[in-house]
């Protein structure tokens, strides 16, 4: 959309100094106004309230409140400060939001690297024994030569199986590359991909016993959520390994405790879980060879930076009628 008109520009997101002084000096320069938001917050996870300073808004950025991107009739584009979107993936939404012609895009570029370094570190942290390790250093000390060594293993051609295929499980099979791992993802368009087998939901059960890695990256929606549960579990590989960095809700916990339980699974590293914080006195904090880490995959130092120059690179596009990055509708 070419313009060249003082936009009214929402946000209800708090950034660093340095980044909110970015994102007020980026768009003066276009002569734009920035509404900040009364209730604005840090938490770039969390829904935002209602704020009717919205309804002057030709663009909304951060975390809006559904109902309020619903009734906030000027706008024209709005962008999640997140990867997820799961709030605003509803029938109804899209198609108001189509008829209006409003953009929807999200940020997930900003984390997907991150997340997908994430797994690797996680992938290749169990495999070479470092959290048994660690754990002998913080208790006895004990030095467990012939256990540790003769256990660890190499990814080098291993097969991965993604649950969900796309920002991070695309960087993810990037980094796997250099590895020679098979690569397996499971999505909905059934579209080639180079370096990776596609496979629909219709096969995957064919495809679990072969894994020796699954990476769950599933979004949350009515189809994902408990996906993962004992039916699939129990088609898994004997002492296969289970990561998520998708959304908890798509996991069926207390399968998953007792595939660990019971050995069918090697070991699961969950960075998402339900709810969140997992309580202390949860059993999967205690379950064998189970890692938890507070849904910190896609974090990174410099995230607000990052953030507001996604966002002032798209608003540029936008006003010159180029393509969005990440967008959704």
């Amino acid at each position: 959309m070419n313009t060249s008109k003082s936009l009214g520009i929402w946000c209800n997101t708090l950034f660093s100094e340095e980044a909110s002084a970015r994102l007020r000096d980026g768009l003066a320069r276009r002569g734009h106004r920035l509404l900040l938001s009364g209730a604005a917050s840090a938490a770039v996870l969390q829904a935002g309230t209602s704020d009717d300073t919205i309804l002057e808004a030709d663009i909304a950025y951060g975390q809006p409140a559904v109902e309020d991107c619903l009734r906030a009739r000027k706008l024209r584009w709005i962008e999640i400060s997140s990867g997820g979107y799961t709030r605003y993936d509803t029938a109804h939404f899209r198609e108001e939001m189509l008829a209006r012609r409003t953009a929807l895009s999200n940020s997930s570029s900003v984390f997907d690297d991150s997340c997908a370094q994430h797994v690797l570190a996680m992938m290749l942290a169990l495999a070479r024994q470092l959290p048994a390790s660690l754990a002998d250093q913080l208790g006895a000390r004990a030095w467990q030569y012939t256990e540790r060594r003769y256990q660890c293993r190499r990814l080098t051609g291993s097969t991965v199986l993604m649950l969900g295929y796309g920002a991070i499980g695309r960087r993810l099979t990037q980094l796997l590359a250099p590895l020679g791992c098979t690569v397996y993802a499971l999505r909905r368009q059934s579209r080639s991909v180079e370096g990776v087998r596609i496979i629909g939901a219709d096969t995957l059960t064919g495809v679990l016993p072969l894994a020796d890695n699954i990476v769950n990256i599933l979004p949350d929606n009515e189809e994902t959520r408990g996906f993962v549960n004992a039916r699939r579990l129990s088609c898994v590989k004997p002492g296969a390994l289970f990561y998520n960095v998708g959304r908890g809700v798509t996991v069926d916990q207390r399968a998953l405790l007792e595939a660990l339980q019971s050995g069918r699974l090697g070991g699961a590293y969950l960075d998402v879980t339900v709810p969140e914080p997992l309580p202390p006195g949860d059993p999967l904090w205690e379950a064998p060879n189970c890692h938890i880490t507070p849904h910190i995959a896609g974090g990174r130092a410099d995230q607000d930076e990052a953030l507001v120059e996604h966002f002032l690179a798209n608003l540029a596009a936008w006003e010159q009628g180029g393509l969005l990055t990440d967008r959704v509708l």
